[in-house]
């Protein structure tokens, strides 16, 4: 008989009671019972009522039970007083444990009056007051039982022990526990394994030990609390021992114990021993499904996570809340919205996504798989919705960048009289910081101060990450500093952030701060830091950080891992690299495309080996693996092997249109100046293209001389509708200086200004460059003086080499003044500046105190280029044996360069034998410069020694050297044209040749020019 059959069979008894009070008449042809077998019967019906609450299933799946056995027992009391039956004894009993267990409070408390009660009376209102949650009635009931000198058993003291444990009230325990040792039950297994819970669960976890240890016969139960309360306690480890102790002492766990070992080893990575004691489960319910779901996803193994959910399915688990939200989670992380949209419809057909918790899951997956469109619809969805909500949906618009959409919600959800709690501000923040807009932060911390929420932990990590990623390094360390709680996401935020700005020094301090702070290393601050040893290729500190990613347990952590092997192998040790990679539980594509690229760097040959052993493993290759072998292929001997891997991609179903990918193949191809494939490849991307893509092609075409392209790419990407970035702006603008377009560069600077990009000192500094190299020093100068901060020595530098090549000494050494009495420290650019405007303005004396005031006072080495610029202000100058000394005296290895700028100077001045020293020496060095012969063969020409130059155009030709040619260009009507030496290739060279005759004569006649220069400037014609 089913339990629900037994309920209605129970209740049609009492109610064929209920139509005739006297015992002796017939009712439909039956006889009723006696006063005895009446009482029978009805504690037959309680008990069986009391029963079916040991299957809470019963009334958790159908509430209208619970008030059918409230009903019943309601009618057997009512019947049990008409009839004149006694209620005290057992029926008395059962009738308060049925009340208890529907937690009817007051019908449990006034039958329990007038019972003359027992110990199982007391056990039944201890127990409904635990129910309930009303501890004090447990205890002060418990105090009552015993000065009614009524004798507790083993049931009574498992409730209130229960009640010490969740209250964590360890000295009520403790008396408890003297009672038991008294009465002798402390060696009970039932007893005793609420004794061991009740101290694990209050945090005294070697008297838990202490106690278990003296149980004759410890159960599972008792196990269960001993390695629960080792959990608890942050002693995972020990858990795990004591599990293990218990199956080799023949002990099965039951349901409690899988679960509860079975999250143990998934916080302790061992994912693998996890899935194989979930394995070892006979029927795992939802609750067990739900470990193993919510526990891969947070461990990183999202994939497995699904692969487990859909098993579960299969399994006719049905879900709940919790496996829908974990794995919605899993599959916002892959960002996979097929899957998402298959459990979105599980979860309207188990009518959950109207349950907020579903739906702030649903929010956050849609928009981490950017649609923010059916998240929206999903929010809309929903009549009731609560602070998280909320801020699921602001969470979920940050996340893609759509900073207005988040400061609508903040106002709609302000104005709905929502609560804006640390939550929302956090993801305020979070946008703040990923658009870059302090202003806008700055307003948020001044409300969180007004809200006093300045001190909350979470509020505070938040501030310090808007304020860092807003360039506010320093009001980022306020911040901090300020904090009166840190905990690791604090610490990982500001040494993260150092890291970030490349001042890996403040980096290593703040970790070590850390660790004298008791704060134990995560994986996270380990990479970080370690990402500073690889910027620095700080081995020595690398290892020492090694050592202590050994000492907190996670040296063979994914995450760390992979930092480990990526700081090794750009420190050039490989083959630790590869040790850490061989300790590594499990390998992931993470931790090989790490060692991957490291190959890569030096060895080719070993990255392919290791993509191929990838490949056998059964490792899939991400879009990450063949971007990185890919940028390995740049030489023209690998383009074959990197067009295979090309292959590859389209064969994986890997689209190009990525930016990582993308890019790592336009790379490859023009590096390997394979410039027709990477147009080919360019053109073949579908519109609009990325700016990341657009700025590759104009780089790569820059990079291999191709500038009049790369300006036709960016004037094609503009065309396209596509807003260049920084990195897009200084590439233009490095084009436009080497085609001394200023022009184009101009029409760039105004776009900048609209863009608001001139606030940014790497694109002013590239544009000082620009007007600088195009002769427009003005121009140059604006922008400089209009640049908000000058911290950078790089802005400096380029208005000061500016100054120099374009002949404005003065000003150049103007500057450098400026500079120090702003205490910005010179470097090694700075002085070779300085040191050519000295050269150009003849400032010889001035130059000498620069040079020494380099090298004794700012302590810089001096390089072959300073060298070269001093001889070549001496020698300029007429001061050609000290120029001669002064090379000898740097004891430099021989350089062509220091032979170039005497030769010039040699030619200047007339010294025909230094110069013909000098000329020498730099054939020697470079036979196939042909500026050496040219000046050699005009020193033997002067000299009337004419055998000697013919047989040096001898050894020319016989070098195959040749003059290159001098090129010249102009600006008209928008177009560009280009004049090389001999070169007739203009479409109208017709007219310009005319023209230059009628110039040429018309200068012949006037007398404008000397003759000699005439007849020489003939001769070079032709």
């Amino acid at each position: 008989m089913t339990p629900s059959s037994a309920m209605f069979d129970s209740f049609s008894f009492v109610r064929r009671l209920s139509y005739s009070p006297d015992l002796g008449r017939r009712i439909y042809g039956h006889v009723l019972p006696s006063h005895d077998q009446i009482h029978q019967r009805l504690l037959e019906i309680c008990l069986g009522q009391c029963k079916l609450f040991k299957s809470r299933k019963v009334f958790d799946e159908m509430p209208q039970r619970l008030a059918l056995a409230l009903r019943i027992g309601k009618a057997v009391h009512s019947k049990s007083l008409i009839l004149g039956i006694d209620s005290e004894g057992r029926l008395g009993n059962a009738i308060v444990d049925l009340y208890a267990k529907c937690a009817q409070v007051s019908y449990a408390e006034k039958q329990f009056d007038f019972l003359e009660k027992d110990v199982t009376a007391w056990n039944s209102m201890l127990s409904m007051y635990s129910s309930i949650g009303k501890p004090g009635k447990v205890l002060r009931s418990f105090v009552s039982l015993f000065e009614n000198q009524i004798f507790p058993n083993k049931f009574t003291f498992s409730i209130v022990l229960s009640t010490c444990a969740r209250e964590t009230n360890v000295e009520f325990g403790r008396q408890i526990h003297c009672s038991m040792i008294k009465m002798g039950l402390e060696r009970n297994s039932y007893c005793g394994g609420a004794l061991v819970d009740m101290y694990a669960k209050c945090d005294r976890i070697s008297d838990a030990r202490r106690v278990f240890e003296w149980i004759v016969d410890p159960n599972t139960v008792c196990w269960t609390c001993l390695f629960s309360g080792y959990v608890k306690a942050g002693l995972p480890e020990e858990a795990v021992l004591v599990f293990e102790r218990m199956r080799d002492e023949g002990h099965r766990p039951d349901h409690l114990a899988f679960v509860t070992v079975i999250n143990t080893y998934i916080r302790l990575g061992k994912l693998k021993d996890a899935r194989l004691l979930f394995g070892e489960m006979s029927s795992p319910d939802v609750v067990a499904w739900n470990v193993m779901i919510s526990g891969h996803g947070k461990r990183g193994c999202e994939t497995v996570a699904i692969e487990y959910f859909f098993n579960m399915r299969k399994s006719s688990v049905k879900s709940t809340r919790s496996t829908l939200g974990s794995v919605l989670s899993a599959i916002g992380i892959v960002a996979n919205l097929d899957l998402g949209l298959v459990v979105h419809a599980e979860a309207i057909k188990l009518g959950l996504a109207s349950n907020i918790y579903v739906g702030s899951s649903l929010v956050s997956m849609y928009s981490k798989c950017e649609k923010m469109e059916a998240a929206a619809k999903v929010f809309e969805a929903l009549e009731e919705k609560n602070d998280v909500f909320w801020n699921a949906m602001i969470r979920g618009y940050a996340h893609n960048g759509e900073s207005h959409k988040v400061m609508e919600l903040f106002m709609d959800m302000k104005s709905s009289g929502y609560n804006i709690d640390d939550f929302t501000f956090t993801s305020l923040l979070s946008t703040c910081a990923a658009s870059h807009d302090l202003e806008m932060g700055s307003q948020f911390h001044s409300i969180i101060i007004k809200k006093k929420l300045a001190k909350n932990l979470f509020v505070g990590n938040a501030l310090v990450d808007m304020y860092a990623k807003c360039g506010a390094l320093e009001d980022a360390r306020q911040i901090f500093e300020r904090m009166c709680d840190r905990d690791n996401v604090t610490w990982n935020t500001i040494i993260g952030s150092y890291v970030q700005d490349e001042n890996e020094s403040e980096a290593f301090d703040l970790f070590k701060r850390m660790n004298l702070c008791g704060i134990v290393s995560d994986g996270a601050c380990l990479a970080s830091t370690l990402k500073a040893c690889t910027h620095v290729h700080g081995l020595y500190q690398g290892k020492q950080v090694h050592c202590l990613s050994v000492k907190c347990g996670l040296d063979r952590d994914l995450h760390t891992g992979s930092s480990l092997i990526d700081m090794y192998s750009k420190c050039g040790i490989i083959k630790d690299a590869r040790k850490v990679f061989s300790s590594l539980p499990e390998w992931s594509v993470v931790s090989m495309n790490a060692l991957i690229a490291g190959y890569s760097q030096n060895n080719l040959e070993e990255a392919v080996v290791l993509f191929q052993e990838m490949l056998t493993r059964g490792v899939n290759p991400s879009e990450i693996t063949f971007a990185t072998i890919v940028e390995a292929c740049h030489k023209p001997e690998s383009l074959t092997l990197g067009t295979q891997f090309h292959g590859q991609i389209t064969k994986r179903g890997f689209s190009s249109e990525g930016e990582y990918l993308g890019i790592s193949l336009l790379g490859m191809y023009m590096n390997s100046r394979g410039m027709t494939e990477a147009c080919a490849l360019f053109s073949e991307l579908s519109s609009p293209k990325s700016i990341v893509l657009w700025t590759g092609m104009m780089s790569g075409h820059s990079q291999n001389g191709f500038y009049e392209e790369a300006l036709k790419f960016y004037k094609e990407m503009r065309h396209d509708g596509v807003l260049p970035d920084q990195a897009t702006f200084v590439t233009v603008l490095r084009v436009c200086s080497v085609l001394s377009s200023l022009r184009e560069g101009r029409a760039i600077h105004s776009l900048i200004f609209h863009l608001a990009h001139d606030l940014d000192e790497l694109t002013s500094n590239t544009l000082i460059d620009m007007y600088a190299k195009c002769g427009d020093m003005k121009g140059s100068s604006q922008v400089f003086d209009e640049m908000r901060r000058r911290s950078n020595v790089v802005s400096w530098n380029s208005l000061i080499n500016g100054y120099a090549k374009n002949g404005y000494a003065e000003d150049a050494l103007k500057i450098f003044d400026s500079m120090r009495q702003s205490h910005i420290m010179p470097d090694e650019i700075t002085f070779l500046g300085v040191l050519t405007a000295c050269s150009h303005a003849g400032k010889v004396s001035d130059g000498r105190k620069i040079f020494e005031m380099m090298i004794g006072q700012y302590g810089i080495e001096a390089r072959v280029d300073h060298v070269a610029c001093m001889v070549d202000l001496l020698g300029r100058w007429g001061y050609l044996q000290e120029a001669d000394d002064f090379i000898e005296a740097q004891n430099l290895k021989p350089d062509a360069r220091l032979w170039s700028s005497l030769l010039g100077a040699c030619r200047i001045h007339g010294d025909d034998i230094r110069g013909e020293i000098s000329a020498e020496k730099l054939i020697e060095l470079e036979p196939q410069n042909s500026s050496a012969y040219v000046l050699l063969s005009n020193i033997y020409a002067s000299q009337g020694c004419w055998e000697k130059a013919n047989a040096l155009r001898k050894v020319m030709r016989d070098r195959g050297v040749k003059k290159v040619p001098g090129y010249s260009w102009i600006d008209v009507e928008q177009r560009t044209h280009i004049f090389a030496a001999g070169d007739k290739s203009h479409s109208e060279i017709g007219k310009i040749e005319m023209f230059l005759e009628d110039l040429y004569d018309l200068m012949k006649d006037d007398a404008v020019v000397n003759p000699d220069i005439v007849e020489q400037g003939s001769l070079d014609c032709v």
